[in-house]
């Protein structure tokens, strides 16, 4: 983390900025060409595999009495994402089925059947390049990424 970045985190805990604002001067502070926090690489540059899914929510506002907002920062590994594919097969058919026919019900076109582990890696590989931002208008702040 850089001294500009640690300034700007002290500032907000301070309550000097708001969530908007530290966001944006985050944001400014990163290179263009610089490859999204989920994708990390190594010393040779070379991309490494992502270990983590990390989803942070920053709430906008505080409590009535000034305090921070709440902050909710989740990060789930790869391993149990990989496991929870592999798991799938053990299910019932009968389970999967109901699955299967609630996400349709919810307007999600998703058959558990059709989750293979090798596909698995290939989205694990296509998550690498995501990076999710988004700030609401209350000033809510929602990152989904890898690392």
């Amino acid at each position: 983390m850089s001294e500009n970045q640690k300034k700007i985190l002290e500032m907000l805990a301070d309550k000097k900025i708001s969530v908007e604002e530290a966001y944006r001067l985050l944001s400014a502070l990163e290179p263009e060409g610089s490859a999204p926090e989920g994708a990390p690489r190594t010393e040779t540059g070379a991309k490494t595999k992502p270990k983590y899914l990390r989803c942070c929510v920053i709430s906008g506002h505080g409590d009535e009495h000034g305090g921070r907002g709440e902050h909710i920062n989740v990060r789930v590994p790869m391993t149990l994402i990989r496991s929870g594919v592999k798991l799938t097969s053990l299910l019932p058919r009968e389970a999967r089925d109901k699955v299967t026919s609630a996400l349709q019900e919810k307007g999600i076109d998703f058959d558990m059947r059709n989750v293979k582990p090798e596909d698995l890696d290939e989205l694990i590989e296509a998550l690498s390049e995501l990076e999710v931002n988004i700030v609401g208008s209350d000033g809510e702040v929602v990152k989904v990424s890898v690392e």
